[in-house]
């Protein structure tokens, strides 16, 4: 038997990257998956988001571990799109019992150089979708008096701060506070609620053009290697990111009965970064 066998999750930006490593990680420890991502680009961000393909290639990969899978294009923005999702899921896969609020994008720019529409999209799908996503799926979880696990992504920057990152920051810190406040509105109907505080990440968002320029603004045309002898120096295990997976392992111990008494943590995972 599996961690969390028997069990659905829901996760969000799960088309690549961090969610698709949830979605792999808890299918292989028995749960089924609802899989939710826009698949749209957002104006302004200056890297690409996933595309249809990767949240097929989430599927696949998904059903390749004998798994079922639900994989909907749907905008956490979208708080219809989202309800109906949540309604599926418990019509075709019998419940929701974990919650991966996972979405999320980042950018980089001085504080007072950030147009209104970078700050509002930043805030809209880091903390408003965020909200969305429990929105959605949570009442589902009370009324079938299962109890439940829900973790939100935030990020390492909530406890050390970082110049040129504004938005990013108030939206991860804003998650934190949801947090804390569903972990008390939800302890009575047994549903736990946490945030998982990823450091660097080997994901396409970490190695855009537009972030690595931020790394390594010296350089014309910075490589991940060129990031990675940098971001080294700014953790205490030596190792400049983390894999996905390793984040998806953190999520998975929090969805799992393990961390049944685990409740309003932040949990980071970034090789030490906010003591370095």
């Amino acid at each position: 038997m599996g961690r969390v066998a028997g069990r659905v999750a829901f996760i969000t930006g799960a088309a690549r990257g961090q969610g698709r490593a949830h979605a792999v990680r808890l299918a292989q420890e028995g749960a089924d998956i609802v899989a939710v991502d826009s698949c749209s680009d957002v104006p302004s961000l200056e890297y690409p988001m996933a595309t249809v393909d990767d949240l097929h290639e989430t599927e696949k990969l998904v059903r390749d571990l004998g798994r079922r899978v639900l994989a909907r294009q749907v905008d956490v923005r979208d708080q219809a799109g989202l309800d109906q999702v949540a309604a599926d899921a418990v019509e075709t896969l019998g419940g929701i019992d974990i919650v991966s609020a996972n979405a999320g994008v980042c950018g980089c720019r001085p504080t007072f150089d950030l147009s209104d529409t970078e700050w509002q999209d930043m805030l809209d799908i880091n903390l408003t979708g965020v909200w969305h996503t429990v929105k959605a799926a949570v009442p589902h979880m009370i009324s079938a008096g299962r109890g439940g696990s829900v973790v939100l992504t935030s990020s390492v920057v909530t406890f050390v701060g970082a110049a040129n990152v504004a938005h990013y920051n108030a939206s991860k810190s804003g998650v934190v506070g949801l947090m804390k406040t569903l972990s008390a509105e939800l302890g009575k109907h047994g549903i736990r609620v946490n945030a998982v505080h990823p450091g660097n990440v080997a994901t396409d968002m970490l190695f855009s053009d537009s972030t690595l320029r931020v790394f390594c603004p010296d350089l014309a045309n910075p490589t991940p290697d060129d990031l990675r002898d940098r971001a080294r120096t700014g953790d205490v295990l030596g190792q400049g990111w983390v894999e996905p997976v390793d984040i998806s392992n953190a999520v998975l111990y929090l969805a799992s009965e393990e961390a049944r008494f685990v409740t309003g943590v932040s949990l980071p995972v970034d090789c030490g970064r906010r003591i370095g």
